[in-house]
């Protein structure tokens, strides 16, 4: 029972629960030899054991070991004049790797609590080749002021090499507003646009036209075409229903360019629109840790739930390479990234080619080497379908395609529009290599998959440790140092050499593990004193009033469901008897910037207004 309990534990089920268990298998208290107190008293004991006494000291020791098992662990323990730990920041090896593929566009949430100090989990998440989240670095904080911040994202930029993202979701915190213009003055910096619209009961529910303003500022967010046409709209709704001293509206109109879509469409967002990226990958250590996880705990279940996270994108690496995905249609362009594109990314682009029976093209005019079509759509909006007009420029001479609906831009896929173009002008066959983002390939060896976690106990092999240095040394060279065929081939020969100059061992000698010896003469870090976070209650999630209320009507529903069924099965005991049932490889290609490809200076004709929402 004591391994049971200790595996339970690990997997993350509190000790009542784990206690509980216990209970029905032995078929009730009596037949136990020991209460909860004294399970308690026992995780506890296993906990000291094999994770150190003190939280502080124990995380530290975790991050020596982690960091003995692979240098490219990082870590930032940040104290006070007391040594007491303030803020600590992590990312792992295959982070930081991962980082170098997809991190030019991150989100970063700090709404989620995690343990019992009250330090909230910030985590930055990118999204991977399968347009799942994906870790690349967090940190538990003390607090959230300018300050802290400003600390966080420059540890975290030194952590990656000083390569700044392009792009950043966040929320309106205006903390971490300062701190970005500080320490990433060039990301485009956008906010959540769910959040914001998720305050509107809050901010204009007690107005008496609420239910027609709600109706209408959806509207004026979700369908504006142009910058132009949100400001009328916009405008026209404050002046009519006399809003003109909401200060809540006038921040939004004065820093629209930070969360309307029709003012952020045009920069590359692989498909995030929200920081519920953040927020999906705060919930997926929900069941590993809660509000009462102390530091050394989570750093624990840390592991198991990025184990998990892990199996799910290697399975989906798995997925592409072995089971085909259909086309829909005899388009050339259609396998071309069939044979490219991870499967999930290509039932993304294969939605743009289901909907071309949606669209219809004509051409309108050329303006020098660029060619204007008008592509109308049948689009179902609200229930509703309307046709909506984008216009696609093609510079045949460069083969260069533009929609003003900005779904390349945005999402790094092809948009139908420009798909219904090509088809009209006999280009169908294929796309530039251009237009299929590396980003999203399957047939890329991405070094991140090649590195090990802190979770696998093989890491801890003297023998593979070697290994990964040397992985990591030959990859160095690889990456930075081959410019020419020349450089090459002296590398290739240099390889050579070494093989004749060292002997090779048998494969089948046998490596003997060593546990990673962490130093006692460590300075002693005292665990960080119990905070509270702005406004972030101790729980695990911070919930808003709507939401609250949509629980509380739930709980209602479900005690008074409970209630019925109580009564019912009591009047059917006086009437029946009742029974119960239970019952192929390529070489890394550099990130591609869609944003780059499409800033056509030299041609000026490319300029024009893009005048559609998009795919959010």
């Amino acid at each position: 029972m004591k391994r049971r309990l200790e595996l339970n534990d690990q997997a993350g089920i509190n000790v009542s629960r784990n206690f509980r268990s216990l209970v029905v298998e032995a078929d009730g208290y009596e037949n136990l030899s020991f209460g909860e107190k004294d399970c308690r008293n026992y995780i506890d004991k296993v906990r000291r054991l094999r994770l150190g006494t003190g939280d502080a000291d124990a995380i530290q020791n975790y991050f020596v070991r982690m960091q003995k098992q692979n240098s490219q662990f990082y870590y930032v323990m940040d104290l006070d004049d007391e040594s007491r730990l303030q803020n600590v920041f992590w990312a792992d090896a295959r982070s930081r790797a991962a980082y170098e593929y997809f991190g030019e566009v991150i989100t970063f949430d700090t709404t989620y609590l995690t343990n019992k100090y009250d330090m909230p989990f910030a985590p930055f998440v990118g999204v991977n080749h399968h347009g799942q989240s994906i870790l690349l670095g967090c940190a538990l904080l003390s607090n959230e002021d300018t300050e802290t911040f400003t600390w966080l994202f420059k540890t975290w930029l030194e952590c990656m090499q000083g390569r700044a993202p392009n792009a950043i979701i966040t929320d309106q915190d205006r903390a971490m507003k300062n701190s970005i213009e500080v320490v990433f003055p060039k990301a485009r910096h956008r906010w959540c646009l769910w959040h914001i619209m998720k305050k509107v009961p809050e901010k204009l529910g007690r107005h008496s036209d609420y239910e027609s303003i709600k109706t209408l500022l959806h509207d004026i967010v979700y369908d504006s075409w142009s910058k132009s046409d949100f400001v009328e709209k916009w405008e026209k709704m404050v002046g009519y229903y006399e809003l003109q001293d909401n200060e809540w509206l006038k921040g939004l109109f004065h820093e629209r360019n930070r969360w309307v879509p029709v003012y952020v469409r045009d920069t590359f967002w692989a498909g995030m629109s929200t920081t519920q990226r953040s927020e999906s990958m705060n919930s997926f250590f929900d069941g590993y840790v809660n509000s009462k996880t102390t530091l050394k705990q989570f750093v624990e279940q840390y592991d198991n739930a990025l184990k998990d996270k892990i199996e799910k994108e290697n399975l989906a690496d798995f997925n592409s390479f072995n089971a085909t995905i259909a086309c829909v249609s005899h388009f050339g362009f259609e396998s071309q990234f069939q044979n490219a594109f991870t499967n999930a990314k290509f039932k993304d682009f294969q939605a743009e080619v289901a909907s071309l029976m949606y669209c219809h093209t004509l051409f309108e005019r050329s303006e020098g080497l660029i060619s204007i079509f008008s592509v109308t759509e049948n689009k179902k909006v609200f229930n509703k379908t309307q046709d909506i007009v984008f216009k696609v420029f093609l510079n045949e001479k460069d083969f260069e395609l533009q929609c003003t609906c900005c779904l390349f831009e945005f999402k790094g896929i092809l948009c139908r529009h420009i798909l219904c173009v090509l088809t009209l002008t006999g280009k169908a066959e294929s796309v530039p290599p251009g237009y299929i983002l590396s980003r999203w390939r399957k047939d890329i060896r991405r070094r991140h998959t090649l590195i090990k976690c802190g979770f696998d106990h093989s890491a801890r092999n003297p023998g593979l440790q070697r290994v990964n240095k040397a992985c990591d040394a030959f990859y160095e060279v690889a990456s930075t140092r081959i410019n020419t065929e020349d450089d090459l081939s002296k590398v290739i020969n240099w390889i050579e050499r070494l093989k004749i100059e060292l002997p090779c061992k048998n494969s089948s000698s046998k490596i003997v593990e060593q546990d990673g010896y962490v130093q006692n003469h460590m300075t002693r870090i005292l665990d960080p004193l119990p905070t509270r976070c702005k406004g972030r209650p101790p729980s695990t999630r911070k919930t808003s009033k709507v939401d609250r209320i949509v629980k509380n009507k739930i709980a209602r529903k479900k005690t008074q469901k409970r209630t019925q069924k109580s009564k019912t099965d009591q009047s059917q005991e006086e009437h029946e008897q009742t029974y119960s049932q239970t019952s192929g490889i390529v070489d890394n290609l550099a990130p591609f910037n869609p944003n780059k490809e499409y800033t056509n200076e030299e041609n000026p004709d490319m300029q024009f207004d893009r005048g559609m929402p998009p795919y959010e």
